[in-house]
């Protein structure tokens, strides 16, 4: 898991591609906010956002 950061970073560090951080951050953020509130009681809410 942790090698797979290394190889984003490291693209985004040789490549110079530094318009990708927020969207690849962008997207963690949604993803971690699915993934918690899947088996709670504010899941409703949320699904009403998207």
């Amino acid at each position: 898991m942790l090698s797979k950061f290394s190889m984003i970073w490291e693209f985004l560090r040789v490549r110079k591609k530094w318009w990708l951080t927020p969207i690849i951050l962008f997207l963690l953020v949604i993803s971690l906010l699915l993934v918690l509130a899947q088996g709670s009681a504010v899941a409703p809410f949320i699904y009403a956002i998207f």
